[in-house]
């Protein structure tokens, strides 16, 4: 069994990085020489990346497994007192704008976000790659295979491809920090955007992470106007694009980004490609298979554009290439030779999922010529995601389905996704399209005699997200919807994150504040009222009245606020209860199980009662107007 980053980290070092293990600390006047290590996670070596590299902005979107990048880099800037820009945005399209034009100026600056985030931000990115830059600009994309927690597996690196941006794929947390410097010295080396694209188990994972002083790269910005580039019509759009294929040309030549052999002096005439975190778990199980010393191991480090003195290497010495890579065969099509190259496209590696240490043992064995003895892990039964005990969320989808037992219900993406388990959502697509699906339904059946009812649920970080084009939209064309704003102030999903409406920044500054009922107000909305989830009896009446209200006129908003109760400061000001009892009326009938669902409470192994566990009630109180028996009571 291969195990995660337990051999050192295959480094690099471009010409004009600093040292990753010693560098100039210049901050307090003097010249040290130093070595320091720290146990990181994967997302906080990007950010130490970011700072040891002079970024003097850095912005995001969160997205698991990308947030605990700027987190980290927030963190480090105070604790380091360094002068930089650090912001969640409301967006990643914004996110990249903004970063962007940092890079306009000639500062380096980066963007963070994950894979599905990148969809939202590609209309600049697409731009930027024909525009180019002047300082650094680093676009990081944490991709999800498996997935873990997204609606998709898809690869970044066809992004990039798409884009004609070079791609960096690092293996590791030590490796994905030089990448780092290696992606801002690649970028200002061919004044163009590079994508850093980690991965699920390299943002996740931790390792001994050899740490430098940050580095004092004193730049001023300056903004030359030249509309020719940065305001380009069609016509110097086909000239940029041009160049943009020289650049290109030019990176798959560039020496820092080469393939490297990791076992050096291996030939032979079959060889292994791999990339990304593949290749941290192909090392130590070909060590253990007895391949090291028979195999050449190829990793390419920049998937694209992939170096074409490699490509020729790989055709001349070799009569069978093996390619290990997640998600997409994109290194393999790069290759072209259908017959000596085998990998996703061919079938020899799978083409869904996540490629674990076992599946890749299988694919070495086949390869090899050798039998595997590799045993599938066993399925280990858990319990199914679910909403934490007392969350508002779970309140406001037990007065939804109330008040609107037979309505569609449209969703998002955030923890309220959870209400499937409550038979609450019906649709969830991507970011802000419950709206906009709730129009659809709307016009598909307004021709009807008694239209369905609608009921469209979206978080507050979402619905600043991508939620307010489509709530416009909406009411242009007169849809008859209730949307219901699941305001807990805060990004909870990925971490905690402020939203618009929290009034603080990344880095705990005090920010304006945006009012949610103005913004719903500014959009047309006629009908606006804000309801306590657990305000049970109170809630679904709100909820009624803008049923009603939705039917005649159009859509209806109601704003259910309540904290997170992971938010600890906010969920102080929230006044609960204590855990309520059950009485000896409980005859086990799990309605409240199977309609509520709250973990703290618990099935007899008989089926006979339920109970309440203390520990995991939070006092919310809701309970007490699930139970059709009123077999849940007040504590005394």
């Amino acid at each position: 069994m291969a195990l995660f980053f337990g051999r050192k980290a295959a480094g690099f070092q471009a010409e004009g990085m600093p040292n990753p293990v010693t560098a100039n600390d210049k901050r307090n006047g003097t010249r040290k020489e130093r070595t320091m290590r720290r146990l990181m996670l994967g997302n906080e070596a990007i950010a130490r990346g970011l700072l040891e590299n002079g970024c003097a902005m850095a912005t995001s979107y969160p997205g698991t497994p990308a947030s605990e990048i700027l987190a980290s880099v927030a963190a480090m800037r105070t604790a380091e007192a360094v002068d930089m820009h650090v912001q969640w945005a409301v967006n990643e399209k914004v996110a990249l704008e903004i970063a962007y034009a940092g890079a306009m100026t000639g500062l380096r600056t980066a963007v963070s976000m994950k894979q599905v985030g990148l969809n939202v931000a590609s209309d600049p990115l697409m731009s930027a790659a024909y525009m180019g830059t002047k300082g650094g600009f680093v676009v990081i994309s944490a991709d999800d295979p498996g997935p873990h927690s997204s609606q998709t597996e898809q690869d970044s690196r066809m992004m990039a491809m798409m884009a004609k941006i070079p791609v960096l794929d690092p293996d590791s947390p030590q490796q994905a920090k030089e990448m780092i410097g290696l992606a801002f010295a690649l970028s200002e080396a061919f004044e163009i955007p590079v994508m850093v694209r980690p991965t699920t188990r390299v943002c996740h994972a931790r390792q001994d992470v050899a740490v430098a002083p940050l580095a004092d790269i004193p730049r001023q910005p300056e903004f030359e106007r030249d509309p020719a580039r940065w305001a380009a019509t069609p016509k110097f759009r086909y000239h940029l694009h041009g160049e943009l294929e020289g650049k290109l040309e030019a990176i798959a030549a560039y020496a820092a980004t080469a393939p490297v052999q990791l076992n050096a002096g291996v030939s032979g005439a079959r060889a292994v490609v791999v990339s990304g975190v593949a290749a941290a778990h192909t090392v130590e199980i070909m060590r253990e298979l007895g391949l090291w010393d028979r195999l050449p191991l190829y990793q390419v480090r920049q998937p694209y554009p992939l170096h074409t003195d490699f490509v020729t290497r790989l055709e001349k010495e070799h009569d069978a290439v093996l390619v290990i890579e997640e998600t997409t065969g994109m290194i393999e099509m790069q290759l072209g030779d259908r017959k000596r190259v085998t990998g996703k496209l061919s079938g020899a590696v799978p083409l869904v999922g996540e490629l674990t240490p076992e599946t890749i043992e299988r694919i070495l064995c086949d390869f090899g010529g050798q039998s595997c003895s590799v045993k599938t892990p066993l399925a280990v039964a858990g319990r199914r995601p679910t909403l934490c005990a007392g969350c508002p969320h779970r309140a406001s989808f037990f007065a939804i389905k109330k008040a609107a037992p037979r309505a569609i219900y449209t969703s998002d993406i955030g923890c309220y996704t959870l209400g499937l388990n409550l038979g609450a959502v019906d649709t969830v697509l991507c970011m802000g399209a419950a709206i906009s699906q709730a129009a659809g339904f709307y016009h598909a059946f307004k021709g009807q005699e008694k239209p369905r009812d609608v009921v469209a649920t979206i978080g507050d970080s979402t619905f600043f997200h991508a939620g307010l084009p489509a709530l416009v939209d909406a009411v242009s064309q007169g849809v008859r919807f209730v949307l219901v704003i699941l305001d807990n102030r805060t990004t909870a999903m990925t971490g905690n994150q402020p939203t618009p409406a929290s009034g603080r920044g990344a880095c705990g500054e005090s920010l304006q504040n945006v009012d949610i009922e103005k913004l719903v107000a500014g959009c047309g909305v006629g009908f606006i009222r804000e309801a306590d989830p657990y305000q049970t009896d109170a809630c679904i009446q709100v909820l009624k009245e803008a049923l009603a209200y939705s039917r005649e006129n159009g859509p209806a908003v109601v704003i259910a606020r309540a904290p997170c109760l992971l938010d600890k400061q906010a969920a102080r000001s929230t006044s609960m209860g204590a855990p309520p009892v059950v009485t000896d009326d409980c005859d086990g009938c799990g309605y409240c199980v199977q309609h509520f669902e709250c973990p703290a409470i618990v099935m007899a192994e008989d089926e006979s009662h339920v109970s309440i566990d203390p520990v995991l009630c939070s006092g919310c109180g809701v309970c007490l107007y699930v139970c059709p028996k009123q077999s849940i009571q007040p504590a005394e």
